[in-house]
């Protein structure tokens, strides 16, 4: 009996040792697959070179990201990793393309792009300075045109479409998820405190649909967004307006490929190889694999595009214009989005290393977040123009509002695009009381001894009392008084004028403009040659940060932490208590505006 049983032990532990070593070798294996296929598509690109009647693509599928955005490991794993479009590199490609006499037309692949309005327009903008350059065609291809895809793509030369393909203009919705019935039913209470009508950001916890106030400003900033959008289409396909508006009503993704033509939205139907065929024809090739194809990716190692701007006609200069991007969530602490402490830090380092710069543009595209982070943030801003003397301007994305638009207040100019969300200006503070889930539901109870009254503020256990919630009240009113005093004294008028635009209300850039918020419209690209004429600058380099190092190393690293079995889609109840836990551990002032999903 106690034979059988050590063999039985020692046979399972041979097991065990044999399926480890096995999988360690399957590890080992994949690990050098992978760092093999890197190595590759290292040397492919570095093998990429750039001759006459070349062709730039342009890949329009997956997120546009402002910089470099690591893959998701897990779908690298699985063979349908999609890093997204890389705007930065994106934009840069194609102002360096445009003054490139070996790239002759530039060929995009629209295979779903998901990216904020701004962020499309720049394309869009990029694409127009390339076609007014001699000898330059941009060409579009997609098998079905996202809303997205099409913005870009309206501008192009030729539009080819599938044959059974089609085009999805349907104008702009946004949707607001309310976890209200659900908290009830949970017996979870959110306490919430703050400053402007508007302030909708805590709607989804206490409503069960939008306010009126809500609806409001979201049909007219949404409104704002839209006509830009409509008109920039019907510019593009020589149309007008209010056609765009009469196709938008007719839900065209239910619409025959041929109809897209005879509207006038595409100019080819055919299938890509029909498409590419013709690329081979304006590149005066026989066919298309002899097309020498780069892709943005490989046509950046021509040039160092994190270190210059893609203006060359201006590059080597003695001054360097500091490009600073601020995207994200603005937390205290953390990993991810603008965390407060390191971006201090990085504005610290500037200014103390800025005897070679000729000034500061922060680039932001932030819904906000923290408002203490926020705070510190602006602060070492007003101490960089102190301690330098140099000018600081603010170019905004797709969103700066909120905290976004604290930390460019104080910018000396302010550009935005029509698109760009902004303002926001107003305080909320938000505290779970969860009680009646402990007590109810899962029948749960607690006791607690302080040695004061309010020992255990915050807590998320028990109700607030009268006294706490005046105090948080106060606490989040001083915040508000704050904001907008540094909006006051930043745009260079009253505080009372401040708040008849404030109170929470979101802007498009176009309305920002309008009311004082913004200063001028424009691009980082349109930025930067803005501050270069205001300040008289005729030689000077762009660098970009905080600078990217990226390494196989730490992709290899983020593969150790992560869960390759993650569920694609998100329970509601999970997000639900996900955002309860962020909302107990988050500073208690937030500066941000609402979670909405634009389509």
């Amino acid at each position: 009996m106690i034979k059988k049983f050590f063999l039985s032990f020692l046979g399972s532990m041979a097991a065990i040792w044999l399926s480890g070593l096995l999988f360690l070798f399957i590890i080992i294996f994949a690990i050098i697959a992978f760092i093999g296929g890197i190595g590759s598509g290292l040397n492919d690109i570095a093998a990429a070179k750039v001759e006459d009647n070349s062709v730039l693509v342009i890949n329009l599928e997956g997120t546009i990201n402002e910089r470099k955005a690591t893959p998701e490991l897990s779908a690298v794993i699985a063979g349908q990793s999609t890093q997204g479009l890389n705007l930065n590199q994106t934009i840069s490609c194609i102002y360096r393309a445009a003054h490139d006499s070996r790239i002759s037309g530039i060929y995009l692949k629209c295979n779903g792009s998901l990216g904020g309005s701004a962020s499309l327009y720049e394309i869009e903008e990029a694409l127009h300075f390339f076609k007014s350059r001699p000898s330059k065609w941009v060409l579009a291809y997609g098998d079905n045109y996202l809303q997205t895809d099409y913005i870009i793509a309206s501008s192009a030369d030729e539009i080819w479409l599938n044959p059974i393909g089609t085009v999805d203009i349907h104008g702009l919705s946004a949707t607001t998820i309310f976890y209200t019935g659900l908290l009830e039913k949970l017996g979870v209470k959110m306490q919430i405190m703050r400053v402007g009508t508007f302030k909708s950001a805590i709607e989804p916890y206490t409503l069960k649909e939008m306010s009126p106030a809500s609806k409001l400003q979201q049909e007219s900033y949404m409104g704002s967004i839209w006509d830009d959008a409509k008109n920039k289409i019907a510019t593009n396909r020589q149309l007008n307006a209010d056609d765009i508006d009469r196709i938008a009503d007719m839900i065209t993704i239910t619409m025959p490929a041929d109809s897209m033509k005879n509207m006038g939205l595409v100019s080819n139907i055919g299938y890509r190889h029909e498409a590419e065929s013709h690329i081979a024809e304006l590149t005066k090739k026989s066919k298309f694999s002899e097309v020498n194809l780069l892709s943005t990716t490989q046509y950046s190692t021509t040039f160092n595009a994190e270190d210059f701007s893609y203006l060359p006609e201006v590059e080597n200069g003695k001054k360097t214009i500091a490009v600073l991007y601020a995207t994200g969530e603005i937390v205290d602490n953390g990993s991810e989005g603008i965390v407060g402490s390191q971006m201090v830090e990085e504005i610290n380092n500037l200014a103390e290393d800025s005897s070679n710069l000729a000034g500061l543009i922060l680039r932001v595209n932030s819904p906000g977040g923290s408002a203490f982070a926020s705070e510190q943030i602006w602060e070492a801003l007003e101490q960089f123009k102190k301690e330098t003397g140099l000018p600081f301007y603010v170019s905004m994305g797709d969103v700066a509002a909120s905290g976004g638009y604290y930390i460019s207040c104080g910018a000396d100019v302010i550009y935005a695009e029509p698109s760009t969300i902004t303002g926001s200006i107003g305080i909320f503070g938000m505290i779970p009381e969860i009680q009646g889930l402990l007590n109810n539901h899962l029948g749960i109870t607690t006791s607690t001894v302080t040695t004061n009254r309010n020992g255990n503020f915050p807590s998320i256990t028990s109700p607030m009392t009268e006294e706490q919630k005046q105090k948080m009240q106060a606490y989040i009113e001083r915040g508000y008084d704050l904001f907008t005093k540094r909006c006051a004294a930043g745009r260079h008028t009253t505080q009372d004028s401040i708040k008849m635009i404030a109170e929470g209300r979101v802007w498009s850039g176009s309305q920002a403009l309008a009311n004082g918020l913004v200063d001028r419209m424009g691009s980082l690209r349109e930025a930067i040659y803005g501050m270069a004429a205001d300040h008289q600058l005729t030689e000077y380099n762009v660098k970009f940060y905080p600078i990217i190092e990226p390494s196989v190393i730490d992709i290899m690293l983020e593969m150790s932490e992560m869960d390759i079995t993650d569920a694609p889609i998100e329970q509601t109840a999970d997000a639900l208590l996900k955002r309860i836990e962020e909302f107990k551990d988050s500073p208690k002032i937030q500066c941000r505006m609402e979670d909405i999903i634009i389509q």
